[in-house]
C-alpha cells in the first residue's frame, strides 16, 4: 500500500486561504470605490452590474496574480519587484475585468475601475505587510522568550539588514538582534525588521551597557580604515565580544557571503584603504608564463601564490623545502581554481645550486619572487653561519639562474630589518639587496627588491605567540613597553609586491608605504580586550627585555636613501636609487665571506661585516618584571 503524500498539504493551504483573500480584498475595493464616487448612494442597476460579474473579477484576480508569480514570493523577505508584481497582477484583472463588462453589456463606470485598482493595489499590500509585520513580532517574540546573547548590530545598510535578517530566521542559535547602530541620523529610530536603530556610533559603548549587550557585530564592509578604527575603538570599550562581516575585499572576491560574520583579528585594527591595484599591469606580466616562488610554502610565499594563481599563469611553481606548508596551499588551489589553474610542487633548498639549475633547466620560468629565506632575529644571531648560507648565498644561486636562463623579472623580498641593522638577520637582507642591485647592472633580466615590515600572521609573527600566551592564561610577554614595529597583513604584502612587479624598474629597490608604527604593548592589550579579557587584571602583561639583535624601532629607508628617494604612479610604492659604490668589488667579497665562513663559521657575524655593519642598539633603562619563567622569555615572538 502506498504511503500517502501530504508534502503539498501544507504549502496549497496558506496559498489557498492568500488567494481567497486575495479575492474579498479586491472585491471589497470595487465595491468601496463604487460607493466613495457615489457619495455612498446605492444604484441599483450598477449595484445589479457587479453581482452580475462579481466572480468574473474574482477569477481574473487569481490568474492575474498566479501568472506575476505573487504567489510564489515569501512575503516575510518581499522586495520592490515583488510590489511591482502586485501592482501589475491587479492592473491586468481590472483590465479584464473592464473588457468583459463592456461585452457581456454589464459596465461599471470607468472612473470605479481606475478608483478600484488603486485601492486593491493598496488593499493587497496592506494585507501583505500585516501579514510580515505580524510575523516579525512574533518571531522576536519567540527568541526574547528563549535564553540567548544580545546583539548589537554597527551599520543599517545592506549588511546590516541582511544580517539583523539571518539573525532573527535563525532564532536564538546565536543570539537576538536588539539594537542597531548607525552613523546616519536619518535612520535614527526608525526599524530593521523591528529592531531599532539608533544614531551615534560613539555612543556604542553607553548602548551597550543600557540594552545588556554581549555581542557586537561590526556590519560595515565598505568603511574606510579611519571609520573602522574609531568603530572598533569604541567597541573595544566595552566588555562584549566582537565580530566583524568581512571586508569588502572578501565580498566582492565571493570568498565570503555578505551576511556572513567571523571573529575580529588583530588584523582587522590594522585595516587601511583598500590596496588600489593597477590589475592590467599585473596580468600583463603574468599572465601566460612560468612563474617560480621559493619559499612559496610560507606565509608570504603562499599568499603570493595565491594572488599569482587569479592571473592565469602558464605554471605556477611552488618552490619549498618544507613540503607540508606546500602541499597544503597546492590542495587549496585545486579547490579553487581546479584544472583552470596548472600548478607544481618542487622540493629544494635554495642553497642548492644544481637542483636550482635542473628546475631553471626542465621549466625556464620567466618570473621568479624569491621570498625563501630564515627569517628569525634571534635564532639567526646564534647561527650566523646558517643565515649567511640561506639568506646570502641562496639569493645568489637564484639570482645566477635567473641571469643565466633569460628571467624577465626578478623580485625579491626584502625587510625593514635590512636598514641600518643591528642584527645578523638584517645584515644578510641588506646584502641581498646589493646583490639583486649588482645583478641589475650586468643582466638583461629586471632584478628588483621590495621592502617592508612585518606581515600579521606571518610565521614567527608577534600576534599567534600573543594568542598562544593568552590562551594559556598569560602572562603575555613584551620585550621592551616602547618597542614599535611597521606591520601589513599577508594579503596587503603580496599584493603590493605584485604591483611593484609589474613596475620593473631594474635595479630597484620598492618601499612600501606601511603606514604608522605599532606599539607592540598596544597590540598585546588590544589582543587581551579582543578576546574578552581585562589586561593586567585577567590576564598580565610582562616586559621581558630585548633580545640579542633587536631593535627598539625599525625604519624603511637608510640615512643615505632619504635623498634619493622617489615616488611612483602608485601611492603605497616608492624607490630608492642605488647608493654610488654599493656594490663595488662585491663579487670579490662575496666569494671572501664564502670561503671564511666554510673555514671558521663560529666567526660568520664578524665576516658579515665587512660587507655591511652591524650597529648596536643603546636601549633605554626599564624595570624587567620579575619571576618571568626562562621559557616565556624564550618564547617571545621574533618582530
Amino acid at each position: 500500500m502506498k504511503q500517502k503524500n501530504t508534502f503539498f498539504l501544507p504549502v496549497l493551504l496558506p496559498k489557498i486561504g492568500l488567494a481567497l483573500l486575495d479575492v474579498f480584498v479586491v472585491n471589497t475595493a470595487v465595491i468601496f470605490s463604487y460607493l466613495l464616487l457615489n457619495n455612498f448612494v446605492l444604484d441599483t442597476g450598477l449595484l445589479l452590474n457587479y453581482f452580475q460579474s462579481f466572480w468574473a473579477l474574482s477569477i481574473f484576480t487569481i490568474l492575474s496574480l498566479c501568472a506575476y508569480r505573487v504567489y510564489h514570493v515569501l512575503w516575510i523577505y518581499a522586495s520592490s519587484l515583488d510590489i511591482a508584481r502586485i501592482t501589475m497582477g491587479s492592473i491586468t484583472a481590472m483590465v479584464f475585468y473592464y473588457l468583459y463588462g463592456l461585452i457581456l453589456n454589464v459596465p461599471l463606470p470607468l472612473p470605479v475601475y481606475v478608483m478600484g485598482t488603486i485601492i486593491s493595489i493598496g488593499f493587497l499590500l496592506f494585507s501583505r505587510f500585516v501579514y510580515r509585520y505580524i510575523h516579525v513580532r512574533a518571531s522576536i517574540a519567540s527568541v526574547e522568550n528563549k535564553v540567548s546573547r544580545r546583539i548589537m548590530v554597527v551599520g543599517g545598510g545592506n549588511a546590516g539588514s541582511s544580517l539583523v535578517h539571518d539573525l532573527l530566521n535563525e532564532g536564538p542559535k546565536r543570539g537576538t538582534p536588539v539594537l542597531v547602530v548607525d552613523d546616519d541620523i536619518k535612520k535614527h529610530h526608525t526599524q530593521i525588521r523591528g529592531v531599532t536603530v539608533l544614531y551615534g556610533v560613539d555612543r556604542i559603548q553607553e548602548l551597550a551597557e543600557q540594552f545588556s549587550i554581549d555581542d557586537i557585530y561590526i556590519a560595515i564592509p565598505s568603511a574606510t580604515s579611519d571609520q573602522y578604527e574609531r568603530i572598533v575603538s569604541n567597541c573595544t570599550k566595552t566588555k562584549c565580544k566582537i565580530k566583524m562581516v568581512p571586508p569588502l575585499s572578501e565580498i566582492q572576491d565571493g570568498t565570503r557571503p555578505i551576511a556572513e560574520v567571523r571573529e575580529l583579528h588583530i588584523s582587522d585594527l590594522l585595516l587601511r584603504d583598500e590596496v588600489k591595484l593597477d590589475m592590467q599591469s599585473i596580468s600583463d606580466y603574468l599572465k601566460d608564463n612560468v612563474v617560480l616562488v621559493t619559499g612559496g610554502g610560507g606565509s608570504i610565499g603562499s599568499e603570493l601564490c595565491r594572488q599569482i594563481a587569479r592571473f592565469s599563469p602558464k605554471l605556477l611553481i611552488i618552490f619549498d623545502i618544507y613540503e607540508n606548508n606546500a602541499y597544503e596551499l597546492q590542495n587549496e588551489l585545486k579547490d579553487r581554481y581546479g584544472s583552470a589553474l596548472n600548478s607544481l610542487i618542487l622540493i629544494g633548498s635554495v642553497r642548492d645550486e644544481a637542483r636550482l639549475e635542473e628546475i631553471f633547466t626542465q621549466y625556464h620560468p620567466s618570473i621568479v619572487f624569491h621570498a625563501a629565506a630564515h627569517k628569525h632575529v634571534p635564532l639567526m644571531e646564534d647561527s650566523p653561519a646558517e643565515a649567511v648560507k640561506n639568506n646570502v648565498f641562496g639569493t645568489l644561486n637564484v639570482a645566477k639562474c635567473a641571469d643565466k636562463y633569460g628571467v624577465k623579472r626578478f623580485v625579491l623580498l626584502s625587510t625593514d630589518k635590512a636598514v641600518n641593522p643591528t642584527n645578523v638577520m638584517g645584515a644578510t637582507k641588506r646584502v641581498t639587496e646589493i646583490i639583486i642591485r649588482h645583478m641589475a647592472s650586468i643582466s638583461k633580466t629586471r632584478f628588483m627588491a621590495v621592502r617592508f615590515g612585518n606581515v600579521l600572521g606571518s610565521n614567527g609573527s608577534v600576534v599567534p605567540l600573543f594568542k598562544k600566551q593568552i590562551e594559556s592564561g598569560g602572562p603575555v610577554c613584551v620585550t621592551h613597553p616602547d618597542i614599535t614595529r611597521y606591520f601589513m597583513t599577508i594579503p596587503e604584502a603580496a599584493q603590493l609586491v605584485l604591483q611593484a612587479g609589474g613596475m620593473a624598474e631594474s635595479g630597484a629597490i620598492y618601499v612600501l608605504d606601511m603606514g604608522k608604527p605599532v606599539k607592540i604593548d598596544d597590540l598585546a592589550r588590544n589582543m587581551i580586550r579582543l578576546m574578552g579579557y581585562t589586561p593586567d587584571i585577567d590576564i598580565m602583561v610582562k616586559y621581558v627585555g630585548l633580545r640579542p639583535g633587536e631593535k627598539l624601532y625599525e625604519e624603511l629607508i637608510l640615512d643615505d636613501e632619504r635623498d634619493r628617494l622617489i615616488t611612483t604612479a602608485h601611492n603605497r610604492i616608492m624607490i630608492t636609487r642605488p647608493l654610488p659604490g654599493e656594490g663595488d668589488h662585491l663579487q670579490e667579497k662575496l666569494d671572501e665571506l664564502q670561503a671564511d665562513i666554510q673555514r671558521d663559521p663560529k666567526n660568520a657575524t664578524a665576516y658579515l661585516q665587512r660587507i655591511v655593519p652591524i650597529r648596536k642598539m643603546n636601549t633605554p633603562d626599564f624595570d624587567v618584571s620579575e619571576e618571568i619563567v626562562e621559557e616565556q622569555v624564550i618564547q617571545t615572538a621574533s618582530v
